[in-house]
C-alpha cells in the first residue's frame, strides 16, 4: 500500500543469523516478487564478521538485482563490527548503508556515521557538521543514555541471542558477566 502510494519502500529480513539456508532463499525469493524497493541485510544480534556479510550481500544482491531491487545494511554493534560489516557490504555492492550519529543506537548501537563519512571521503557529505552536532547535543546525551560498547552486548553477540537479556542485565546493573554468560549457554 505504501508503495503504491509513492513512497520507497524498504523490508529488513532480521534474525538471518539464526535461520536455515534455505529459509533465508524462500524468503528472498518471496521479496524479490514483491513491490518493495530495497531488501536490508540486518545483523539482527550484532554477531555477524565481515566474511559472512560478503557471503550474505552477494545472495542479497544476486536475486535483488534480477527483479530490479536495491540492498541495504543495518548493522548492531555488539561484537563492535557494525562498521567493518558496513564497510564490507558497501564493497560487495551493497547500496543503501544505515548509520547513525555517534552510533546512537539500541544497546551497543549501530555504525556511527561519522567513521563512515571518513571512510567514504565523498565531498557532497560534510563531517564537520556530524562533528559539531555530536559536540552539542550527544556527549551530554551519551551520560543519560544507555548505549555502546558492553559486556552483555557482546555475549549475546557472540552467542547470537537476541540483546534481550543484555537489556534485562543492563537495566538491572548486573555485573555478573560470568553468571550471565553461563545462563545463556546453560538455555541452550
Amino acid at each position: 500500500e505504501a508503495h503504491a502510494k509513492g513512497y520507497e519502500t524498504t523490508v529488513n529480513v532480521m534474525a538471518v543469523a539464526k535461520a536455515r539456508e534455505e529459509e533465508l532463499d524462500e524468503v528472498l525469493q518471496t521479496l524479490a516478487k514483491t513491490d518493495v524497493d530495497v531488501i536490508y541485510l540486518a545483523d539482527t544480534f550484532g554477531s555477524y564478521y565481515p566474511e559472512e556479510i560478503a557471503r550474505l550481500s552477494q545472495k542479497y544482491l544476486e536475486i535483488a538485482q534480477q527483479s530490479g531491487k536495491q540492498v541495504g545494511i543495518h548493522a548492531h554493534n555488539n561484537i563492535q563490527l557494525a562498521y567493518a560489516n558496513t564497510i564490507e557490504a558497501y564493497r560487495n555492492g551493497v547500496d543503501f548503508l544505515d548509520c547513525t550519529i555517534s552510533g546512537l543506537g539500541r544497546g551497543a548501537g549501530n555504525c556511527p556515521m561519522e567513521l563512515l563519512l571518513g571512510y567514504l571521503k565523498n565531498p557532497k557529505y560534510k563531517q564537520l557538521p556530524v562533528l559539531e552536532f555530536i559536540q552539542n547535543h550527544i556527549v551530554e546525551l551519551e551520560k543519560e543514555l544507555d548505549w555502546g560498547y558492553s559486556i552483555p552486548y557482546m555475549i549475546t553477540g557472540q552467542l547470537i541471542e537476541h540483546p534481550r537479556s543484555a537489556i534485562k542485565a543492563r537495566s538491572e546493573d548486573d555485573t555478573k558477566h560470568v553468571e550471565f554468560y553461563n545462563r545463556l549457554v546453560e538455555k541452550d
